[in-house]
Parts: structure tokens; C-alpha cells; sequence
């Protein structure tokens, strides 16, 4: 089979099964945009497996084995990033709340909700997987130097974003994000 009869063969499947790949994953999934990333994602594997992907009704029904497999995919990210975050928040919660205010927890959610991605990716890396910038440049594909200056702007706004959260924070600007060991 030619590309052009594989694109033509492709073009028919999608029009033809569309709206129903679709439809089950809206009523599968917590946003439109999640949707509309497992739809994406089914279709690119289709298309990838053109040569395998069966005629007829047996085709339609394999696009939902698809989409059921990438919308787990999905739903494992989603749990592991909410994970991720949630144990960020934990350990920057035990470094820097007084043990006697749980009620201050909330403060620390909602500045990290506060940063950008990248800085709570960059955090992350530094707090929980305990890279140094060094480590951290490798990570991200940059200089050693910009992953410190990035590391130190992105712990400045979560400062800032702490203190708006907690006015009791205005004194963690002096303090480091992550406390070393002595000795």
C-alpha cells in the first residue's frame, strides 16, 4: 500500500470515527483540553499502525482499545504530577511551617500553585530529587550558570508567593530552600 492510499485510508477512519473517539473521551476525562490530548494522541498511534489497523467495525473497536490505553496512560501522569506536587508541598512544609500550625499548609499549596511550571519543576528538582545546579543544567539543557540563576529567581517568587499566602514568611528570604547537613 502506497503513503497516499495509507493518508487516504487514514483521512476516511478519522472522519468516519471521530465525533465517537471523541465523545468518549470528553465523558472520560476532567477538562476538554485532556480530551482533546487523549483524542490526539489516539489518532497519531493510528496512524503510526495504519498497516495494522484493522477494516470496518473491528477498526472503530480497536480506536477504542487505543484510547482507553492512552487515557490510562493520562490518568497515571496526572496522578504521579499530583503526587509530585503534593509531596513538594509536604517537604517544603516541613522545612519551613512551625510544627505547631498545620492550618498553614494551605499557605504553602497555594504559593507553590502560585509558580509557574518551571519553577516548580526547578524546585523539585533541587528539594526532592536533590540536584545541585550542576545536576540540575544537565537536566535542563542549559549552562550551569543559568540553572543557578534560574534556581535562585524561582526560590525568590516562591518566597514572595509565600508571603502573600503567610505574612509570617517575610523572614524565609534570608533562609536557603534546602538546609544542608553539618558536619
Amino acid at each position: 500500500m502506497s503513503e497516499q492510499d495509507d493518508r487516504s485510508r487514514f483521512e476516511a477512519v478519522y472522519r468516519r470515527t471521530y465525533e465517537q473517539i471523541l465523545g468518549y473521551a470528553v465523558r472520560r476525562c476532567s477538562s476538554p483540553e485532556d480530551a482533546a490530548d487523549v483524542v490526539a494522541e489516539t489518532y497519531v498511534i493510528a496512524w503510526r499502525r495504519m498497516t495494522e489497523f484493522p477494516d470496518g467495525e473491528a477498526g472503530k473497536l480497536w480506536l477504542y482499545g487505543v484510547a482507553r490505553r492512552v487515557l490510562a496512560n493520562h490518568r497515571r501522569s496526572e496522578r504521579r504530577r499530583l503526587t509530585r506536587h503534593a509531596e513538594l508541598t509536604d517537604e517544603i512544609e516541613h522545612l519551613y511551617a512551625a510544627p505547631s500550625h498545620h492550618s498553614e499548609q494551605h499557605g504553602v499549596d497555594e504559593a507553590m500553585t502560585m509558580l509557574a511550571d518551571s519553577d516548580r519543576e526547578l524546585l523539585a528538582l533541587a528539594l526532592w530529587e536533590g540536584l545541585d545546579p550542576g545536576e540540575i543544567a544537565t537536566v535542563l539543557g542549559c549552562s550551569r550558570n543559568a540553572a543557578r540563576i534560574r534556581l535562585h529567581r524561582a526560590r525568590k517568587r516562591f518566597v514572595k508567593a509565600l508571603e502573600k499566602t503567610r505574612p509570617s514568611a517575610a523572614g524565609f528570604a534570608s533562609r536557603p530552600l534546602i538546609e544542608k547537613e553539618s558536619g
